[in-house]
């Protein structure tokens, strides 16, 4: 191997508000599909890890859940696993929604990250909807602000600009042997991305509140001899009114859920899925702590 060709691989923590689109940025950068999204906020739960390969460099990029100002206890574990995501992280990485704009509850988290000694990205997103006048004043704002080695100024769902971050990202890779394999591109275990994926349909075909609401819980996943798999989930809601919505008239709103989380699944995987829904009432199921263990989060007190 000549010396151009040495082996590279680090951590990169992905932080910033919800909603500001850190997990289309890390499957655009991994290249396929490895984290759920939405248009809604606090989407992501816990944290994950997407793997991008770029020549002789593998780049770990965590997921992270948004970091806001938390209420329950759900929102404390949330956020730690936000904030633990950048411990022994090669370099962090906040991305900010431009066309949000520098918001009273973004200050506190750049405060914080400037007086991290990581080396630091700043990465303004949503840049194709976002007015070019309003985009420089934020640039500005926040370099003063943050301090960063570099500001990157994208569109993750269009790609414009994920090119150059992620030349960026590779070039600032310590050299080390590869922590996964050649072909993975995740860390998350097919149980826990098979909850992922029911939960997004849940945020997709929900249009109200109710997603935050509830959570779901894979209870069995079954290899069949024939390769398939199957799996038997269940949506815990705290209010038989939450259960009667997501069921809907006749069970026809959970079954148009379980289909499509079924199809995604099958796609991902490229073989037969069985995916079985069901409901559970459970005023206090944000108290479970065996729950959080199962949706990767750790019980915070």
């Amino acid at each position: 191997m000549s010396a151009d060709q040495t082996k590279r691989c680090g951590f990169i923590a992905i932080v910033g508000a919800p909603n500001a689109g850190k997990s289309t940025l890390v499957n655009a950068l991994v290249g396929q599909k490895v984290a759920i999204t939405s248009s809604k906020a606090q989407t992501t739960r816990t944290r994950l890890m997407g793997i991008a390969i770029e020549g002789y460099t593998q780049i770990v990029l965590i997921d992270t859940p948004g970091i806001f100002a938390p209420r329950r206890r759900l929102d404390r574990a949330m956020v730690a696993a936000a904030w633990g995501g950048t411990q022994d992280a090669d370099l962090i990485v906040l991305i900010i929604d431009a066309r949000a704009g520098l918001k009273a509850q973004i200050e506190p988290m750049v405060e914080t990250l400037r007086a991290r000694t990581e080396p630091k990205l700043l990465v303004l997103n949503k840049v194709d909807i976002t007015k070019k006048d309003a985009l420089l004043r934020l640039a500005a704002e926040l370099n003063a602000l943050l301090e960063p080695q570099d500001t990157f100024m994208i569109s993750a769902t269009t790609g414009d600009g994920v090119a150059d971050l992620k030349a960026a990202l590779v070039s600032a890779m310590p050299e080390g042997h590869w922590h996964f394999p050649e072909d993975q591109v995740s860390d998350a275990s097919e149980r826990l991305l098979a909850t992922e994926i029911t939960r997004e349909q849940l945020y997709a075909q929900l249009r109200q509140e109710l997603p935050y609401a509830s959570a779901v819980q894979t209870e069995t996943f079954t290899e069949r001899d024939d390769g398939s798999v199957e799996i038997r989930q269940q949506i815990l809601v705290a209010r038989p009114t939450q259960k009667a919505i997501i069921l809907g008239k006749r069970g026809a709103r959970i079954k148009e859920i379980g289909s499509a989380a079924r199809t995604e699944l099958a796609k991902l995987w490229d073989r037969k899925v069985h995916l079985y829904l069901h409901v559970k009432v459970k005023p206090d199921w944000e108290e479970d702590r065996g729950l959080y263990e199962t949706i990767g989060l750790e019980w915070v007190e």
